[in-house]
């Protein structure tokens, strides 16, 4: 029984690293698997620590997710591990859109396994189900990757705004491996970029 049950662990392993890999190849920038060996002993904050730090070329600042969407943002950097921030922190916050009309937002981290849709009028075009996704504004994440979803409106909130409670899509408190996403300043000029840059004048040329 036990070596069926390694077995089935060793299966769903190997298909979360085919699809970990696949999030890599849909990125435009570089990534670099992680395993994640732990939470952070502080009750108060939601963090995990990477097997991955300077020696590997890891940054403060740089996004990290799973197959499924974003999990955190890298903090403090050693040599040979990094600490990762969590969504669900509550000194986290992300700027985001409604996948379906576009409508952009703030997200905020409320705890374990939990994040808030933050200063939403009762009349805002947000519904259970909504898909909420990066919107790129903050120049930490790279537009459209996928955060989380909403999953209760409260629009009867004794204050001008709605109360909005999302869970995240990403494994957030669960642990194995992550991609840590190179910054997005690694991004490649697109060629039609490339093309205008050459075909425009010089600074103080008429």
């Amino acid at each position: 029984a036990n070596l069926l049950l390694r077995q089935r662990h060793l299966e769903q392993e190997n298909l979360r690293l085919r699809a970990l890999l696949d999030m890599r190849a849909r990125q435009p920038v570089e990534g670099r698997i992680a395993e994640i060996l732990y939470a952070t002993r502080d009750p108060f904050s939601r963090r995990i620590i990477i097997d991955k730090g300077i020696q590997h070329g890891i940054k403060a600042g740089q996004a990290v997710v799973d197959e499924l969407g974003v999990i955190g943002q890298v903090v403090r950097v050693f040599p040979l591990t990094a600490e990762v921030l969590l969504l669900t922190d509550k000194d986290q916050v992300i700027p985001v859109e409604v996948q379906r009309n576009g409508l952009r937002a703030i997200l905020a981290g409320a705890g374990a396994d939990a994040m808030e849709l933050r200063f939403q009028t009762a009349n805002t075009e947000v519904r259970v189900g909504d898909i909420l996704v990066t919107s790129g504004l903050d120049g930490v994440y790279l537009p459209g990757l996928p955060v989380a979803k909403v999953v209760k409106v409260d629009r009867e909130s004794s204050d001008a705004f709605a109360r909005i409670s999302c869970i995240p899509l990403a494994g957030v408190e669960r642990y194995g491996l992550a991609l840590v996403l190179g910054s997005r300043d690694e991004i490649p000029p697109q060629p039609d970029a490339i093309k205008q840059r050459e075909s425009s004048p010089a600074p103080g040329v008429r």
